[in-house]
């Protein structure tokens, strides 16, 4: 329950976040991308104070033995670059820089009622359905184009 709980509490907060900075606004995510017209710093901004924030937490976080609300970490095993992850953060940015909605701002904003939000949240929810489905039997093979 308290993992729950504080789910909901980081949740609401990352929420919190992305409206008060105006992320939920595709124009300002395309303005940041928009380098040699209207150059919009916003999302920089943004990033800088996630990463002011979030490294002290983790140096702080990753000197315990175990989470707060967790018997052990769950962090990623792989330390390698392959080609799924190339093509897979290739498509994200893709998505991104053309819908001016990262997944957190999409669904804000389509809880919101913005109807381009809502078509790009059913657009991204469907993507994320049918890479279950073809992941299942993948997730038995080795990985997809390992880099040395």
């Amino acid at each position: 329950m308290k993992a729950m709980l504080s789910a909901f509490i980081l949740g609401l907060l990352f929420a919190l976040g992305l409206g008060l900075s105006g992320m939920v606004q595709p124009s300002v995510v395309l303005a940041f991308l928009d380098v040699t017209g209207h150059w919009n710093p916003a999302l920089m901004a943004v990033m800088a104070g996630a990463i002011g924030v979030t490294l002290p937490a983790y140096q702080w976080l990753f000197r315990r033995r175990r989470p707060l609300f967790e018997e052990s970490f769950h962090l990623p095993t792989s330390e390698r670059i392959t080609l799924r992850l190339i093509v897979g953060s290739v498509l994200f940015g893709v998505g991104w820089g053309l819908s001016g909605y990262c997944p957190g701002a999409g669904l804000l904003a389509a809880a919101g009622a913005m109807p381009t939000a809502i078509v790009f949240s059913v657009g991204m929810l469907a993507g994320f359905y049918l890479f279950k489905r073809q992941e299942a039997p993948a997730l038995s093979k080795p990985p997809l184009g390992d880099l040395p």
